[in-house]
């Protein structure tokens, strides 16, 4: 990859440039997962209240409802698409104009999706902006790791930065549940939108977050030095995605695309419909009895204050709120044990030689786990005891799962020469990841479709997905290539 470096000193240390780089890496990095697992914590009220109200108020889209389901399977799939599709075209285009600056603006055009779907006031117009938001993400991502995997020459820095900076992808997660228990607490207390304090809009709008300090530190950011030489000296080739299917690299392209699905499958076919197991009417026993001590005590705390009793719509709303509330505090749980994982993939990384190797610590393991917890979650609803099992489930599925993740930022990078490797990534994160990944969100909802909705039957039908996600990926990656050091 070129021995020069503007992210370290002589000493080998990393520069005040270096920190910038990795400061604002891993903010994007964390980010792209805050907008990536927003939607799960918010789809269902803001389809109840972007969906419209029958005459006696009550939302015309309501879980297992055709229309709540063509609607869901939209918002989770039709994003991705767009954000495959297009992301395809920004990965050509951090070949063609530079890492820095394709990544400044993906993530300054996903912070500003994301405020602005805040306050759509119909479901196309957030249908538009989720679409924006995975534009910005799956463009993001490429950048970025094209970017830190060239401005770091040395192998062992190079695998610290790359490993540490994803780490901050679960960071990512954990904020978003934070972020989602905080607007549902304090909805009532921040600004009205729209005429209303509904949580969801105020997460929706807490994406905006990373562009401030981008704005800041952008003056400071350097340019890969690699493409930049090459640039410059007239020596880097145009990239060409017809290349990516040539003899040299038509089985990397294809297997790494598909062992990517792989991965982002086991999440969106089972580990991301958590919200909509344990929060939907028939959910799980203590998250249902907590929004009814919610409702009682808006109830009480009216006639303590003497005034008149909450509106039957007032009441749905406090119940909506409070399940927010708690299904947020499972979810939390899982992006705890993401981070864990990230964790340990960066320092397995240094230590253990094939990449296949180092996969398959994560990827056999979640072959099991995922659908056992889901299969075994499916019949723990009516417990109200088995809660704190199900936290503890979601930490080893998110631990094995999200690990995964942060794998492909390191191995991407090392598989494409410079001229293709922002083209060649982008059609393995986002055809793989985006698109054939998340499909498995879309599998899910379509076959659990039921109505009134089944909590038992979205996880038996998830764990089922996500098994054969597994199953494909733990096949397929015995074909998946070793890294060619002639391409470092």
């Amino acid at each position: 990859m070129g021995s020069s470096s503007v992210g370290t000193t002589a000493s080998g240390r990393l520069s005040l440039t270096g920190w910038l780089v990795c400061a604002i890496a891993a903010i994007g990095f964390a980010f792209d997962i805050y907008e990536l697992l927003m939607l799960p914590l918010v789809i269902k009220p803001a389809l109840a209240a972007l969906g419209g109200l029958t005459p006696d108020g009550t939302p015309l889209l309501v879980p297992g409802s055709p229309e709540y389901a063509r609607w869901a399977r939209a918002l989770f799939f039709v994003p991705a698409i767009a954000g495959g599709v297009f992301g395809l075209v920004g990965g050509y285009l951090t070949d063609l104009l530079g890492r820095r600056r394709v990544l400044t603006f993906s993530i300054l055009l996903y912070a500003f999706a994301a405020f602005a779907a805040g306050y759509a006031t119909s479901l196309p117009q957030l249908l538009f902006f989720r679409c924006l938001v995975f534009i910005g993400v799956c463009v993001e991502f490429v950048a970025a790791v094209a970017w830190l995997a060239e401005l770091f020459p040395d192998r062992e820095q190079r695998e610290r930065v790359l490993g540490w900076t994803q780490a901050f992808s679960s960071l990512g997660g954990l904020l978003v549940g934070t972020a989602n228990v905080l607007a549902a607490r304090y909805a009532d207390l921040l600004p009205a939108i729209n005429g209303g304090h509904e949580a969801w809009r105020y997460t929706l709008i807490s994406g905006v977050i990373p562009a401030l300090p981008l704005v800041l530190i952008r003056p400071f950011l350097p340019e890969s030095p690699v493409w930049a030489e090459k640039q410059a000296a007239g020596t880097l080739r145009r990239p060409s995605l017809r290349e990516l299917f040539s003899p040299a690299l038509i089985r990397t392209t294809i297997v790494t695309t598909l062992v990517f699905a792989a991965s982002y499958g086991i999440a969106f076919g089972a580990i991301q419909q958590l919200p909509q197991i344990l929060g939907g009417p028939k959910g799980h026993a203590a998250i249902l009895a907590t929004a009814k001590a919610a409702q009682q005590e808006a109830v009480a705390a009216a006639d303590k204050a003497g005034k008149p009793a909450p509106t039957p719509a007032r009441l749905k709303g406090v119940a909506g709120n409070a399940t927010d509330e708690a299904v947020a505090q499972v979810t939390i749980f899982q992006e705890v044990g993401g981070l864990v994982g990230r964790v340990l993939l960066a320092f397995a990384a240094l230590r253990i030689a094939s990449r296949r190797t180092l996969l398959r610590v994560f990827q056999w393991p979640a072959l099991v786990v995922v659908p056992a917890l889901f299969w075994w979650i499916s019949t723990q609803l009516g417990n109200a005891e088995s809660l704190p099992w199900i936290k503890a489930g979601i930490f080893l599925a998110g631990l094995l799962t999200v690990a995964q993740f942060s794998f492909w930022g390191n191995y991407i990078p090392h598989v494409f020469p410079t001229h293709l490797r922002g083209t060649g990534e982008s059609f393995a994160a986002n055809i793989g990841g985006r698109v054939l990944g998340t499909a498995a969100a879309w599998l899910t909802l379509t076959f659990a479709a039921a109505t009134p909705p089944d909590p038992l039957r979205i996880a038996l039908v998830g764990a089922c997905v996500a098994g054969g996600y597994a199953l494909v990926g733990a096949i397929l990656t015995h074909w998946l290539p070793e890294p060619d050091a002639r391409l470092e």
